[in-house]
């Protein structure tokens, strides 16, 4: 079974009123498809399916390795790293 081996470094950030966009999509004037909230600094990027995937550049970069997903409904993590999807028991989708 894959496991993720970074879940230590997971901060419960809420992303509250932020807007919900990809910065960096913005700024290369490109449309994302799925919005992933950075669980180390709370920055949000899109998600691998859109055409920049800057939410996982994000995390290589900074080596923050532990993704979620902030789209309605869901409220499931993605470890760069470990490549794997996981739940963490007490988060709610945000």
């Amino acid at each position: 079974m894959d496991v993720c081996s970074h879940t230590d470094t997971i901060e419960f950030i809420d992303p509250g009123d932020t807007e919900r966009v990809c910065p960096d999509c913005i700024a290369e004037g490109l449309r994302w498809l799925h919005l992933r909230l950075c669980t180390r600094c709370g920055r949000i990027g899109c998600c691998d399916s859109s055409p920049g995937r800057h939410a996982s550049k994000h995390a290589k970069a900074e080596e923050h390795p532990i993704l979620r997903s902030i789209e309605p409904g869901e409220d499931w993590f993605w470890c760069v790293i470990d490549e794997v999807a996981f739940r963490v028991a007490g988060a709610t989708a945000v």
